[in-house]
């Protein structure tokens, strides 16, 4: 019944004379209560000044630590066809072991003795190349031939040459002397032309110096001719060396040229040498690779194109391998607001996908089932995700990480930043502060180092 009157029954009669008033009135548990919410009052203040580790949490997948040891898929340089594996999936393989064997599908190197028939292209293109130095060596030869033999032709045009101009000077001395022999003859006949007409000297004197004048006139005449000759021979000894310089510069051109032919087909065939030595080494190395091996040891993961006969294009994936020696690593992934709150070397708690943990986040030390980490790369780009790839590495000084972790299986980390009361930790939370900045120890030094210099 409410006591909504105005009259109070409780203050005429005691309701505790009465059993079911005693068994209200009398009961403890509300002291009970009252001390419980005080105590749990003092146990919240106290909680909410105890240490609390700021942190930045992500998700991430379990890799290799350098990237020869992720997995990785095997392709070929040519296109081919498939004739023959040498592997199933699962297998374990050493590096250079022959995983599948495939055929040309090109028609340029269908034939089987391609390699032996460019060698021997090779040697008679070589041969072609000596030969043609050959015949350079010849006609080198024979333009040293022509040359000494030129100027010995030279030599004894000039000889010629000098001797007519000596004829054409004693000509000349002989013409002079001849000369004067007439006038004496012609003065010696007017004097005794005009003595005989004086009638002092006979008429057979006058004919004897006529017939001396008419003998000396000839001999100068005659004179005259064989000046005239040695001029003529001068004019032919000059002429003769110039036609001997351009005979012989002729017949020296023409070697020449033909020795610049021989040079230039040997240049020619030397390129075409080497262009042939060129295809055969890429003929050779091409039937290597008919033979697909194994980059390194590991397992064959999955056949990603099977069968036998089935073609394909260069650089195709054909099989999936893991490497056997491996370091583990954790790739996670950090807003970019978080990003200037990692460091390398920073401690990074790891829970792993299949590892029972009990995680308490901002307590890592009470934490049960985390591995240590470290952060050994901070990606410098933006993901496509829109975070930033932090590789972690496992911490050397904490707990091994487990052995029968995979690589690909998912892990969530924990990146451990600086020590706050909850209360601090909780008026952030709510208000949607990013994490304290800070920097570790060691960074603090360096900066602290570089501010002093």
């Amino acid at each position: 019944m409410l006591n909504i009157s105005h009259n109070n029954i409780n203050k005429a009669i005691s309701i505790k004379n009465y059993e079911s008033g005693k068994a209200i009135t009398d009961k403890k548990y509300f002291n009970y209560f009252n001390k419980f919410l005080l105590a749990a009052a003092i146990i919240l203040i106290i909680v909410l000044f105890l240490p609390w580790t700021q942190n930045i949490s992500g998700n991430g997948i379990v890799t290799t630590l350098k990237p020869n040891q992720r997995p990785q898929t095997i392709q070929s340089q040519i296109p081919g066809r498939i004739e023959e594996w040498f592997v199933q999936e699962g297998d374990f393989v050493r590096a250079g072991d022959t995983i599948l064997r495939i055929s040309e599908v090109k028609s340029d190197y269908f034939d089987d003795r391609l390699v032996e028939r460019t060698n021997q292209q090779i040697q008679a293109k070589s041969s072609s190349a000596i030969a043609y130095d050959g015949k350079v060596s010849a006609l080198n030869r024979q333009i040293a031939a022509l040359r000494n033999e030129q100027g010995l032709k030279i030599e004894q045009t000039r000889n010629k040459l000098k001797q007519s101009l000596l004829k054409v000077q004693s000509d000349s001395i002989d013409l002079e002397a001849s000369k004067t022999n007439l006038k004496i003859a012609e003065t010696q006949f007017d004097r005794i032309q005009t003595l005989q007409n004086e009638g002092l000297k006979a008429v057979k004197d006058v004919e004897e110096k006529r017939l001396k004048l008419q003998e000396t006139q000839a001999k100068f005449i005659s004179q005259q001719n064989k000046y005239l000759a040695s001029q003529n021979q001068v004019i032919n000894a000059r002429l003769e060396l110039s036609r001997t310089n351009a005979a012989f510069a002729d017949k020296i051109s023409k070697a020449q040229s033909d020795m610049f032919t021989a040079q230039s087909s040997g240049f020619d065939t030397r390129a075409q040498v080497t262009k042939l030595e060129n295809a055969y080494s890429n003929y050779k190395k091409r039937n290597s690779l008919l033979y697909v091996t194994a980059p390194q040891s590991g397992y064959i993961n999955k056949a990603l194109t099977g069968g036998i006969g089935i073609t394909f294009k260069e650089g195709q994936e054909l099989v999936g391998i893991m490497p056997s020696q491996y370091d583990l690593a954790v790739e996670t992934f950090v807003r970019p607001i978080d990003l200037p709150l990692i460091h390398i070397g920073e401690d990074v708690r790891v829970q792993f996908d299949g590892w029972p943990a009990i995680v308490f986040s901002g307590w890592p030390n009470v934490s049960y089932g985390t591995y240590g980490a470290k952060v050994v790369a901070i990606e410098n780009f933006i993901s496509t995700n829109g975070k930033y790839r932090i590789l972690l590495a496992p911490n050397e000084s904490d707990h091994q990480w487990p052995e029968a972790i995979r690589v690909g299986s998912g892990a969530r980390t924990i990146a451990l930043l600086e020590d706050v009361p909850i209360w601090f930790e909780l008026w952030r939370q709510i208000n949607s502060f990013p994490p304290n900045y800070y920097q570790p120890d060691g960074a603090k030094k360096t900066a602290s180092k570089t501010d002093k210099k």
